[in-house]
């Protein structure tokens, strides 16, 4: 675990090397399909729209809505009893795909957060090789 960080680390896979090299490095980055021209998350080889394999990467906007979310009372595990209330949510990209990630920077209060709200991706270093991306009010 990195010091003072306390909560479950992403372990990255060959497939999601260059996606974590990018959080790292301040972008979000997504694959996209060469054939049907689809961008996809989470980060795989092959295309889950067509099935092909002719993909690369691309660097996303960082500009998303919120899909939906929740507001945290009550932490899955140890690490959050600091940071509740949080809210987790879904955020579709605008380049498509939806994501996990967590709302920050807001209070976590219904009246402030809403289906449809504009956000942007913000980076939380936690290792020196991990860095999560996560969404604020744009």
């Amino acid at each position: 675990m990195a010091d003072g960080y306390n909560k479950p680390i992403p372990i990255p896979q060959p497939e999601s090397d260059n996606y974590w090299e990018g959080t790292k490095a301040g972008e979000l980055r997504l694959r996209h399909c060469d054939d049907c021209n689809q961008a996809y998350f989470y980060p795989r080889n092959i295309c889950p729209e067509c099935g092909n394999n002719n993909t690369s990467w691309i660097v996303a906007s960082g500009n998303a809505k919120i899909h939906t979310f929740a507001i945290v009372h009550r932490p899955p595990h140890p690490g959050f009893m600091d940071d509740i209330p949080y809210v987790p949510a879904i955020v579709e990209l605008e380049e498509g795909p939806k994501m996990a990630t967590q709302i920050v920077n807001v209070e976590a209060d219904p009246s402030k957060i809403s289906i449809d709200m504009a956000v942007k991706v913000v980076f939380e270093s936690i290792t020196d090789e991990i860095s999560l991306p996560k969404f604020e009010p744009a």
